[in-house]
């Protein structure tokens, strides 16, 4: 994000800090390089994974709100273990999980519920209940990054399951429906509250 590829060098089309993610491997070598913005409106990158909300069935392809400036395609074949005859139950309004096969300024972006081997990897339907919401794409990247104190905290408060698009959609689900609006609160509140008030948050809530 951030970055296009302009003859033999990159054109930076947006203001932020410049970021840079090193490769698995911890070399300097390879990895990944983006522009962190304030942006409110996702735009589509290859690989990035999302959440997306099924608006309607045409033909073998289904749509999905992503959100962004237009809609995303999904192959019904998209999915682990699908063929002709053994098609995904999908319906209008389920919530998608999935990564981008497709995404550049001139195609439709194509989203994929599988990985290269074929696996879903935990990406396809969501299940029907849990509460959707929305954050900063800001918060989302400091979400998804590795050993997230935050995420950490808030698995030590109840048990829940989380589910984190790069488009700043979160899903989430714990036992009951007070824990669950307490956990959306939370993450909601984390952008605006330094570590030691979600700290003090988190003791009030636990009882300690």
């Amino acid at each position: 994000p951030g970055l296009r590829r302009c003859a033999a060098g990159l054109l930076v089309t947006k203001c932020g800090l410049l970021r840079h993610r090193r490769a698995g491997g911890g070399t300097a070598a390879g990895g990944a390089y983006w522009v962190d913005s304030q942006q409110k409106r996702y735009v589509p990158v290859k690989g990035d994974h999302v959440i997306g909300i099924v608006t309607a069935k045409a033909g073998d392809v289904f749509k999905l709100d992503v959100g962004g400036s237009e809609q995303a395609s999904l192959s019904y074949l998209a999915f682990e273990g699908a063929t002709k005859r053994n098609r995904p139950n999908v319906q209008v309004g389920d919530l998608i999980y999935g990564q981008f096969l497709v995404a550049n300024k001139d195609m439709e972006p194509e989203m994929v519920c599988i990985d290269s081997s074929g696996r879903s990897s935990g990406m396809g339907i969501i299940g029907q209940d849990g509460f959707l919401f929305k954050v900063s794409l800001g918060l989302i990247r400091k979400l998804l990054a590795p050993k997230c104190e935050i995420i950490q905290e808030l698995s030590q408060l109840y048990p829940f399951e989380l589910v984190l698009g790069m488009n700043g959609r979160i899903w989430v689900k714990a036992k009951t429906v007070q824990q669950t609006l307490i956990i959306v609160n939370i993450l909601e509140a984390c952008e605006y509250m330094t570590a030691e008030q979600r700290k003090q948050a988190l003791a009030k809530l636990s009882g300690n």
